[in-house]
């Protein structure tokens, strides 16, 4: 294109663009040798994200995600269990040492993961519990799923309940009354000491 139809060119599309601009004022524009054109992008509109919604509590008991099949219900099968957590507690407890401060090691068991711990039940407001020993299969916010060493699965309530639990010759006693959370909750939560509890 020549000098004049690029003049023109541009006039026209400035008109265009500005069309609430005179002529002189365009004119004007030109004369400077510098234009900056309006531009009006579309708004784009946001997709709202569909939050993953999982299973209700209702859906996971319709179809029994936490039940352990009869045929699994073995001692035997979690004794390996158990030997992984025990060796995840003297990790987390740099050891178990004898010199090891009570309290320091009481306070790591208060936030670890129980599933797979020998648990004894000494003390309860109903004497049936009593006596009942185990490997936790399961931890609820109210109960503990514990397998026998007669291959029996028993449902321990913690209300109520005390239980113990040994390793490398520490002896741990849980107050089910003051453990009524959910182990994941359980890690994040800050215990207060206290002098006597109640069952």
């Amino acid at each position: 294109q020549g000098s004049e139809e690029a003049k023109a060119f541009v006039h026209a599309v400035l008109k265009r663009s500005m069309p609430q601009m005179k002529d002189e004022a365009i004119q004007d524009m030109l004369t400077r040798k510098a234009l900056v054109l309006e531009y009006y992008p579309k708004k784009k509109t946001k997709q709202k994200r569909k939050k993953v919604k999982g299973f209700t509590a209702k859906q996971r008991r319709e179809l029994r995600l936490f039940e352990i099949e009869p045929e699994q219900q073995r001692y035997a099968i979690f004794l390996p269990l158990h030997e992984l957590w025990k060796q995840y507690i003297r990790d987390l407890c740099h050891g178990l040492k004898p010199d090891a401060q009570p309290h320091m090691i009481q306070s790591k068991l208060l936030k670890a993961d129980l599933h797979g711990a020998i648990v004894t039940v000494t003390k309860s407001k109903c004497p049936s519990y009593v006596g009942i020993t185990g490997i936790i299969l399961q931890e609820f916010k109210h109960v503990f799923k514990i397998i026998t060493k007669e291959d029996k699965l028993k449902v321990v309530p913690k209300l109520h309940n005390v239980f113990s639990l040994e390793i490398d010759g520490f002896v741990s006693y849980i107050y089910g009354s003051k453990f009524l959370l959910r182990a994941s909750e359980r890690s994040a939560k800050k215990f207060k000491l206290k002098g006597t509890i109640d069952l």
